[in-house]
């Protein structure tokens, strides 16, 4: 699944239109890399989204194509 997308279905950000913004500006980093919103994630990858000052690092435990709102956090372990 597209790093865009998959932010979008967990609910990390809101619209994936934002999702692509934020991936060209830089902010969205798999596995220690700045990444373009195309690139494709996997189970087991560390994500890390910045805003402003703030920062959140996750790691993908699923990549399902469609979530409802509960079960959105399930695809996702907090690391920091």
């Amino acid at each position: 699944m597209r790093i865009d997308k998959f932010l979008k279905v967990s609910r990390v950000i809101k619209r994936r239109s934002v999702a692509q913004e934020a991936c060209d500006g830089g902010r969205i980093e798999i596995n220690g890399k700045a990444v373009k919103p195309a690139k494709e994630v996997k189970i087991g990858d560390k994500v890390t989204v910045t805003f402003g000052s703030n920062s959140m690092s996750f790691e993908v435990l699923s990549v399902d194509e469609h979530q409802t709102k509960q079960s959105a956090e399930t695809m996702y372990r907090i690391i920091n």
